[in-house]
């Protein structure tokens, strides 16, 4: 039986996590368009920020998410956490430059990385069960596309080509994260199940590295490294998509084309939770990998609207599926009361080795691009379609993996919500 959570908590993970997810879009696709526009970025340029900013975010979460593990609370790490990270994305008004960029990010990365990756991860993980981690996990996968569709609507009333509109997204997105953050210190409830830690800093902090604890978690060390290959799939072409639909494909009112297919992967993704709790991982993450090959393979040789659209949409439902099925997994397989701890694995998987390796593979792959002359007599490049192939290989690399690792377990060592269950 599905153990039934709180109105209470329902509407913290919708506010926190749907907050958290625009701040980190910004940050993800739109920080490169900004450098881009404002300051002629190379592809080196964007690929260095992007990489900067894992190392950062993957730090942060290990070492904060053995603070909170110790404390044995994570409301005052989410709340502060997300008031400073508003702070700092408003800093952002201020810089005019492609290195203060870079810098900057890292520091905003390091409050973000602290409220969200850290303790509210950790804070989701504590409040679940496997009963209903899939429900839990679909709803939270759901929340990028959907923060991406409130972007993408909100930014349309500004034009990206003036620094005065920068200065102004800064400022509202900052200012709604502090606010967020406000409203967390009457909100948020603490998991019932999480105590302090008397446990050595440094040995929780090395915990979840020691080659003991891999052997005792096998499971969860192969999900992670798979997880990290499907994110270095993505961080290939993601940095540049922005700029891809609008400079590649003459797309000036992307939007119009993205919305919708963010609109339908987000309604698909919000069941496919319950696919998860009832199926387990490897069907599921068979499915989200077949829409996001087939997204990849039309992006690859479409250039109008309606196919881009439906590769859109494959793309982004595949994302988003798997997105939610390896979260739910890897969820299930943190051992209870080391949420925290487990944090800094979770997060070399998720984001260091996908914002390390793909954006590298991306800059390597324009670094012969075409490149445009701006109005001002500057250059840009463009990014290609190549992206998308590389992007595919890297999907059926993944897909070996899965298939090796399902052959190489006899059905008591199956991954699936019925196995963890029992």
């Amino acid at each position: 039986m599905s153990t039934k959570m709180s109105s209470r908590f329902w509407v913290s993970m919708l506010v926190f996590g749907m907050m958290g997810q625009v701040a980190w879009v910004v940050e993800n696709m739109y920080f490169n368009v900004f450098i881009y526009k404002m300051f002629n970025a190379t592809a080196g340029d964007i690929s260095l920020m992007v990489m900067a900013s894992a190392v950062m975010a993957a730090l942060t979460t290990i070492a904060m998410g053995v603070v909170s593990d110790r404390v044995g609370r994570r409301k005052a790490f989410i709340t502060w956490g997300y008031i400073i990270w508003g702070v700092s994305i408003v800093a952002f008004a201020y810089i005019k430059s492609v290195a203060l960029t870079i810098v900057m990010d890292c520091v905003m990365t390091f409050f973000g990385s602290t409220a969200n990756d850290a303790a509210y991860n950790a804070w989701l993980t504590d409040m679940g069960d496997s009963s209903n981690r899939g429900r839990i996990e679909g709803l939270n996968s759901m929340m990028p596309l959907v923060a991406i569709l409130i972007v993408f609507g909100g930014f349309m009333g500004f034009d990206l080509d003036a620094r005065s509109s920068w200065v102004s997204i800064y400022y509202i997105i900052g200012t709604a994260t502090v606010g967020v953050g406000v409203l967390g210190l009457f909100l948020i409830d603490e998991s019932p199940k999480l105590s302090p830690s008397n446990e050595p800093f440094m040995a929780s902090l090395l915990y979840s590295f020691k080659p003991s604890v891999m052997k005792q978690n096998q499971k969860l060390y192969r999900t992670l490294g798979m997880f990290a290959l499907f994110g270095i799939s993505i961080q290939v072409f993601m940095p540049y998509l922005i700029i891809y639909y609008e400079k590649t494909l003459g797309l000036s009112n992307y939007v119009v084309v993205l919305a919708p297919a963010i609109v339908l992967a987000a309604i698909a993704t919000a069941f496919f939770g319950r696919l998860y709790d009832k199926k387990g991982f490897f069907i599921c993450v068979g499915i989200a990998l077949t829409f996001l090959c087939v997204g990849y393979g039309v992006l690859y040789v479409s250039s109008s609207i309606l196919p881009v659209f439906l590769g859109s949409l494959c793309m982004m439902s595949g994302y988003l599926m798997g997105m939610s099925v390896f979260g739910a997994q890897i969820r299930d397989l943190i051992p209870e009361g080391r949420a925290g701890q487990f944090q800094g694995a979770r997060i070399i998987g998720q984001v260091l080795i996908p914002g390390i390796i793909g954006p590298a593979i991306g800059a390597v792959i324009l670094q012969d691009a075409p490149t445009i002359i701006n109005a001002d007599g500057t250059v840009s490049f463009l990014p290609n379609a190549s992206l998308w192939i590389y992007a595919l290989w890297i999907i059926f690399l993944l897909i070996v993996m899965l298939f090796l690792e399902n052959c190489s377990w006899d059905r008591d060592c199956n991954y699936g919500g019925d196995d963890i269950e029992e």
